[in-house]
């Protein structure tokens, strides 16, 4: 069975294994970013990866999911956040399909996650998939009969930076915000009140908690319907760590989604949670390079 090393690259995290024809995973390991050392050194990173792996076993190709803008065709990083320094123009494919002589195919993060839950994971054989991902900031993705929509410069669903009331949409519902609003309403610092921290003193009733989680979710509320209005999909998916909260957020999420939808469009569209965690990144690179090879 053919073998294939997919490595998802985040701000913090490299995450990487192997991934098998059949779509199951091994050797799964993961390493420190180290972001701020830029993109070369991440590139570097990734050379040893490919090399550690290829020594080990045939390799038949690279499957990567990077943050930031891709173009596909070239494999390059077009645009990227501050939080990764020199890393626009980094040319992943040219690079390691040079060096290692095998395919190697690059997509972005979110749009591996879209693709990853539409093969196997929430919104199997969906038509019309949503796909939001809420961390530091917010990604989306839209996934139409198995392929991404990219739009016309290949930046569709940047839905981070949508502007609402009070700023723009990652700003005001990220993960990030609960950290910061819930110290300074306490006066604490910011290191005291991780995610973790506050849905644990949420649950326990306290209620600046309940009051910071309450209004990021009213925001993701808000951004999921102004979104629909536009796409109408059949199915929201929404990933990133927080929302492995869901038991905690669903309700919530639902209450205000429906506060901003119409019931007519809310009727036909499903919420759902992302299956894969962090294996998202992964099998989305490997799904993607299967479609590019399928089309050649």
């Amino acid at each position: 069975m053919k073998k294939y090393v997919s490595i998802d690259i985040g701000g913090t995290a490299i995450k990487y294994g192997i991934v098998r024809q059949d779509g199951q995973i091994l050797n799964r390991n993961v390493m420190n970013t180290e972001a701020y050392k830029g993109g070369p050194a991440i590139l570097e990173k990734v050379q040893k990866i490919v090399e550690k792996f290829q020594t080990q076993e045939k390799i038949c190709g690279i499957c990567i999911s990077t943050a930031g803008i891709v173009d596909i065709k070239t494999g390059t990083i077009v645009h990227s956040a501050p939080l990764i320094p020199d890393y626009t123009g980094t040319e992943y494919k040219k690079v390691l399909e040079n060096q290692f002589r095998i395919p190697c195919e690059v997509e972005n993060d979110v749009n591996c996650a879209g693709l990853a839950e539409y093969h196997s994971g929430a919104a199997m054989g969906r038509r019309l998939i949503l796909m939001l991902t809420v961390g530091t900031g917010i990604g989306g993705s839209i996934v139409m009969d198995g392929e991404i929509f990219r739009g016309i410069s290949g930046s569709a669903c940047e839905v981070g930076y949508m502007n609402l009331p009070g700023g723009d949409f990652q700003t005001l519902g990220a993960a990030s915000i609960l950290g910061r609003k819930v110290s300074e309403w306490k006066k604490e610092p910011i290191e005291r009140w991780n995610g973790y921290h506050i849905f644990e003193a949420a649950k326990k009733n306290d209620e600046l908690c309940i009051r910071a989680i309450d209004e990021m979710t009213d925001v993701l509320g808000q951004g999921i319907a102004n979104i629909c209005y536009v796409l109408n999909p059949e199915i929201v998916v929404l990933g990133g760590g927080i929302m492995e909260q869901k038991d905690y957020l669903r309700e919530r999420i639902e209450r205000a989604v429906a506060k901003y939808l119409i019931p007519e469009i809310a009727s036909h569209m499903k919420l759902a949670f992302a299956r894969h965690g962090n294996d998202a990144g992964m099998l989305g690179a490997f799904y993607h390079f299967q479609n590019c090879r399928q089309k050649e």
